[in-house]
């Protein structure tokens, strides 16, 4: 797996710092693991998929893309919308809150079908570019429904050839609306996961599941074979046959969660193309996320 793709929504990204103090940045999930993934393999080509607009922080964007070696050829211009925004607030034990602005971001248009922008790409033409392709939960939820449904079909067709999907469910209630929408578009997802990487949190509130075993019992029941169950302080677990915890150190030091699974994604993702077993995948993606949630921000300096 050399070919990469990261579907989804790049915002730009407020820091909330001491009085009217603020720091300006790039981020957003799929996005973070994108920069993660590629500056944890650099023999490998990751691109990003999504829809900018003409304005200046969508320059900024394509920008901070290029500074971060991020392939930008999939990404569309719409003429009229801009990028989505949020703000961060972290409390005293470095858990985060957010404020988002993004109910009409360009990246909405993709995969709309109708757009003279570029959104209108037609799904399977991008997927069929990579050997492997990531997206989230955010990502389907910030789609139309008439997207989300060219996007499985396609998906389907990738498959078929070959491709692989690597699924976070990445669950955000407050862009869903629906409950009942989120869990079936999920299940549907985690249906055609050949890599899955779900928080065990997400997924208990989603689903309902009482606990850590009732959530991998489900997932097996979807057809789970392959990835890690992202437990916190726990550490992750192998969704694999083994079903065995990584044995991982404690974080020492936590400053800000804000991706802590999406560089923990990066870093499993990027282990598993050099070859390394599922065990030593969700160590490096451990360990990565160890120093991301050690900073401020989405996107930090590592080692």
């Amino acid at each position: 797996m050399t070919r990469i793709a990261c579907i989804g929504e790049v915002m730009i990204e407020l820091i909330a710092g001491d009085g009217n103090a603020a720091e300006l940045n790039v981020a957003g999930d799929t996005y973070n693991t994108a920069v993660y993934l590629k500056r944890q393999g650099r023999n490998l080509d990751v691109d990003y998929v999504t829809a900018l607009g003409q304005d200046t922080f969508s320059d900024r964007i394509l920008g901070h893309m290029s500074a971060h070696n991020v392939g930008t050829k999939a990404v569309a211009r719409h003429p009229d919308r801009m990028p989505g925004l949020y703000a961060i607030e972290t409390d005293v034990s470095g858990e985060r809150s957010f404020s988002y602005w993004r109910g009409t971001s360009a990246a909405r248009t993709l995969f709309d079908g109708d757009g003279p922008d570029g959104s209108a790409r037609d799904a399977g033409s991008v997927l069929s570019e990579y050997d492997l392709v990531l997206l989230t939960g955010i990502t389907l939820a910030i789609l139309s429904s008439q997207a989300r449904d060219r996007l499985k079909s396609a998906i389907d067709d990738y498959r078929a050839a070959g491709g692989k999907i690597a699924f976070d469910s990445n669950y955000r209630p407050h862009l869903w609306g629906d409950a009942s929408l989120a869990k079936r578009a999920t299940e549907a997802m985690w249906r055609r996961a050949d890599i899955a990487l779900p928080s065990v949190d997400d997924e208990m509130a989603l689903f309902g599941d009482a606990n850590e075993t009732s959530v991998q019992s489900r997932l097996v029941d979807f057809g789970v074979t392959a990835g890690a169950l992202k437990c916190g302080e726990a550490g992750p677990v192998d969704l694999g046959k083994g079903g065995t915890r990584a044995n991982v150190p404690p974080a020492t030091k936590v400053v800000d969660t804000t991706a802590a699974g999406d560089s923990f994604n990066a870093g499993y993702l990027a282990a598993l193309a050099s070859g390394q077993s599922s065990s030593d995948a969700m160590i490096a993606g451990h360990n990565l996320a160890l120093q991301v949630i050690a900073k401020r921000g989405a996107i930090v300096d590592t080692e």
